[in-house]
């Protein structure tokens, strides 16, 4: 090969890399836009969202109490889990304490996001499954009821939520311990740190969608995963509008919505490439 074909070879994958970012950035706005449709439901059918908004209030402000009481310890545990810097100039150990403590309140945000998510959907779940039910018959082709006792479905879920939560943990201590890296702990990690929680929120709310067609926890990860940025843009819009005051309340039920469009996406998405001819 000479210098001119090792060249443009070097161009074209130059190209290609630069189409699959432009399509990945594509793909998580409109994931965001998912949630946009999903909140337009307040305008259709606003006393079914108010239904939804209830679970959200009442959990919500158990879980805010909960990352207060975290975030007024936040200085006692960085000094727990600090004792090599005792020692240390007072700079350093300001310095470390500081991170440490920073740290703590994102782990402890993290885990009660999804946590919040999670009890939430246990607690409204009549509610949540008619918001399901509405944006299924609304598109079309909704699946059947599915004859199921309530305990059962309820430990299926608490089962499927008890799992993410585990993987959300380990994912969030890796963050925890990320965040004592000066910088990038700061800047990097918070980042990450909310696409993180956006993933596992976005498999979370799919739930409804994929188990009414037989769908395990595995298949829902895995399915989502082939339309990953788009998963996280929907999952990391909701993530963020948690933060603001209500935000949950409102943002809840329409993230139920928002969710069962994604999972039609991506459920149609993967029935037509597992039958495409090989």
């Amino acid at each position: 090969m000479d210098g001119r074909d090792g060249s443009t070879g070097r161009t074209r994958a130059s190209s290609d890399r630069y189409a699959l970012g432009v399509d990945a950035v594509r793909e998580f706005f409109a994931g965001v836009a998912l949630l946009g449709r999903g909140l337009r439901l307040w305008g259709t059918s606003p006393r079914l969202m108010l239904l939804g908004a209830v679970p959200a209030l009442v959990v919500g402000a158990v879980f805010v109490g909960l990352i207060i009481a975290v975030g007024l310890t936040a200085d006692d545990i960085a000094v727990a889990v600090t004792p090599f810097a005792a020692d240390w100039s007072d700079l350093s150990r300001s310095a470390v304490r500081l991170a440490a403590g920073l740290a703590v309140v994102a782990l402890a945000v993290l885990l009660a996001v999804v946590t919040f998510t999670a009890v939430t959907l246990l607690v409204g779940d009549p509610f949540y499954e008619r918001i399901w039910r509405r944006v299924e018959e609304r598109e079309g082709d909704a699946p059947a009821e599915i004859e199921r006792g309530v305990w059962a479905g309820i430990a299926r879920s608490a089962g499927d939520s008890l799992r993410l939560l585990v993987a959300t943990a380990g994912v969030g201590i890796l963050l925890f311990v990320g965040g004592f890296v000066p910088l990038l702990g700061q800047t990097l990690i918070p980042v990450v740190g909310a696409l993180v929680g956006g993933w596992f929120l976005a498999v979370e709310l799919t739930a409804y969608a994929f188990d009414a067609r037989g769908r395990t926890l595995r298949d829902r990860r895995r399915l989502l995963a082939t339309r990953r940025a788009r998963t996280l843009g929907l999952g990391t819009a909701t993530y963020l509008l948690f933060f603001v005051p209500l935000g949950a309340v409102a943002v809840m039920p329409a993230a139920v919505a928002a969710a069962t469009l994604l999972s039609r996406d991506v459920l149609s998405e993967g029935a037509r490439d597992y039958h495409r001819p090989a």
